[in-house]
């Protein structure tokens, strides 16, 4: 009844030859209709597996049979859209090898590679020709969420690069909150997408490496009114203190008290020393501690971390 009441016939899907192309247009059909919004798809999850649990239960008893077909299709169903969603992902390429075919038009001379940390160049996506294939595709909400899931794991990535970026996710989770009570729509995604694109490439527009670029942002986000000309001087304190950093950055510095001393003496120098008169000895207490924080995070070691082997 369930499935049915969203037009997923269950029986048809049954009768067609398996691996035949009704067979897979079926499931598609399914699949679109009951992978959004998240509820139903939470639903369905649920009902599926219920039904796989009692036929387990059953399973003994030569009756289960006539049920095989039905509980065969739901499973179906139900792993082809986790394969699309792929809730997990190792990295971006992994999702986007899932809409392919979705950013085809939209995307040129996009680069995945399958060592280092890949990232997708959302710079290259032709937003207008990827939001007309949004609102025309035949299967649209399989492609919105699959194309969810791709925005969900390269904004885990960038968040993992710079924490200062945390309010970007909250910001995505309530616009797809949003989205699914139907107050928002794809032209709103599309929007967040090119937010995205922009911050991917900020360091590039600030002329400083991603490393550099969480320093920056840990000092000034937030901080007291800055000109250009201070903000320019604060890159070049990012620059040098990452540089002083990396070595003291010794074998299993976390674990030495002495070695942790000599980095927060390290970093109260160079603000100390780099810090507009702006900053208050206050605040400069507070970047301070932001600063090793970060630093105690992200780098266990020299050369390791989450920015080992980035080309900025």
């Amino acid at each position: 009844m369930f499935c049915a009441t969203r037009t997923v016939v269950l029986s048809a899907i049954e009768k067609s030859k398996v691996g035949s192309m009704e067979r897979l247009q079926l499931v598609g059909d399914a699949v679109d209709a009951l992978i959004a919004p998240d509820k139903i798809r939470r639903d369905f999850f649920g009902h599926e597996r219920l039904v796989n649990t009692l036929y387990q239960a059953v399973k003994p008893d030569p009756a289960s049979l006539e049920f095989y077909h039905v509980v065969g299709c739901l499973c179906a169903i139900g792993d082809a859209i986790r394969t699309k969603l792929n809730p997990n992902p190792v990295d971006i390429s992994v999702v986007m090898g899932g809409i392919n075919q979705l950013l085809d038009d939209s995307v040129e001379g996009v680069a995945i590679h399958e060592k280092s940390t890949p990232l997708i160049d959302l710079s290259k996506i032709d937003f207008e020709a990827l939001a007309k294939r949004l609102k025309k595709a035949k299967h649209r909400n399989t492609d919105l969420e699959v194309l969810k899931a791709a925005i969900r794991a390269q904004l885990e990535k960038l968040i993992k690069l710079n924490r200062t970026r945390t309010d970007l996710g909250k910001k995505f989770e309530e616009l797809i909150e949003e989205y699914n009570t139907g107050s928002k729509n794809i032209d709103d995604l599309l929007a967040f997408l090119r937010e995205l694109s922009h911050e991917e490439h900020r360091h590039v527009r600030e002329h400083v490496s991603e490393e550099e670029l969480v320093i920056l942002d840990i000092l000034t986000r937030p901080a007291p009114e800055l000109t250009t000309e201070e903000r320019d001087e604060l890159k070049k304190v990012a620059k040098q203190l990452l540089s002083k950093l990396k070595g003291l950055l010794v074998l299993d510095w976390r674990k030495r008290q002495a070695s942790q001393a000599k980095v927060r003496d390290a970093i109260k120098d160079v603000l100390d020393a780099g810090l507009p008169r702006a900053y208050t000895p206050e605040l400069y207490n507070q970047k301070c501690s932001s600063v090793f924080e970060h630093i105690y995070e992200c780098y266990p070691q020299n050369g390791e971390g989450v920015y080992s082997g980035m080309n900025n």
